[in-house]
């Protein structure tokens, strides 16, 4: 079994929040959210990682983090983009938003040796979500079992719009079903998604939600490539501007045919992110009180906790 990979996802578009995501400083010390899940990442035991990005950010993004991280890890680069298409689809006219997370780990498969985790570049997570994934990850599985970090809804909304959560069925402490749920609104402790914008369904705080920190065995690499092409040819006719090949879409499918298991493990982390620009300022106060409480020392790197 190789050493398990970090792999990080940052060729989303970031157009709710109006500017590149990945490389937009949330510190006085001019660190990127990133920053942060790189340093857990190394504090966990990772020495590998994949950055997914796209090529028209690539010299941005390598200047911003990527060769620093060199020091480190063991660093590779991935690129998604829109024309890595299964043989007989093309790009529809006027589409430039990326294909998803599944099509983005599928991208990946000849740079990813061993099971990996897999992350969103744009969200932070929390030290003991990493940790606990690393150690999913270190132990010997088999080849069709998997684990998802379950965060509890109401410590993954933001005040400042709608986000996209996957919500989880659960039982014996795997994960029975997911369904995600594009358009979540935060509602005092707990919360409410629409489908249509009007009829507004209410959501527990409680819920088990996916944030896409996952930990995969490799096998899930050719589930995600075989099943690509029929996604496209389901959802290309009817939304071809927008359809996303969404990882919890993958989970869900490869759950109910029983094609393995994927852990639930759960977590009482906050997360945070950058979903709207309003968000910057909440998350930049909510790194500063985990600095002032020692759960990171001003200067990220080198990683002086290692």
């Amino acid at each position: 079994m190789g050493e398990p990979v970090f792999v990080i996802m940052a060729a989303g578009m970031g157009s709710r929040f109006g500017g590149l995501k990945q490389i937009t400083p949330v510190d006085g010390a001019g660190n990127k959210l990133i920053d942060y899940s790189l340093y857990d990442a190394w504090r966990a035991g990772f020495r590998k990682v994949v950055f997914i990005i796209k090529r028209q950010i690539e010299e941005d993004f390598k200047a911003a983090v990527g060769r620093r991280m060199e020091a480190y890890f063991d660093v590779r680069y991935v690129y998604q983009e829109l024309d890595r298409l299964p043989s007989g689809f093309t790009v529809p006219e006027g589409r430039v938003k990326p294909w998803g997370t599944a099509h983005a780990i599928a991208c990946a498969k000849e740079a990813i040796d061993g099971p990996f985790a897999v992350l969103n570049a744009d969200d932070y997570y929390g030290a003991g979500s990493i940790q606990m994934i690393y150690d999913f990850l270190k132990e010997p599985r088999g080849p069709g079992e998997h684990a998802m970090i379950g965060f509890r809804l109401r410590n993954t909304v933001t005040a400042h719009g709608t986000v996209s959560r996957g919500v989880c069925e659960t039982g014996n402490g795997l994960l029975r079903r997911i369904d995600e749920r594009t358009r979540v609104e935060k509602r005092g402790e707990d919360a409410a998604y629409t489908e249509d914008g009007e009829i507004w369904t209410p959501l527990s705080g409680d819920a088990v939600v996916s944030m896409n920190l996952w930990g995969f065995q490799q096998t899930i690499l050719e589930e995600a490539e075989s099943r690509f092409a029929a996604f496209l040819t389901e959802n290309l006719a009817e939304n071809p501007l927008k359809c996303e090949y969404y990882l919890p879409l993958l989970a869900d499918a490869f759950i109910r045919e029983g094609r393995g298991t994927i852990r639930v493990l759960p977590t009482a982390d906050a997360w945070h992110g950058m979903t709207y620009p309003e968000d910057l300022k909440d998350l930049t106060a909510a790194l500063g009180a985990l600095r002032a409480e020692g759960t990171y020392p001003e200067t990220l790197w080198p990683p002086t906790a290692c």
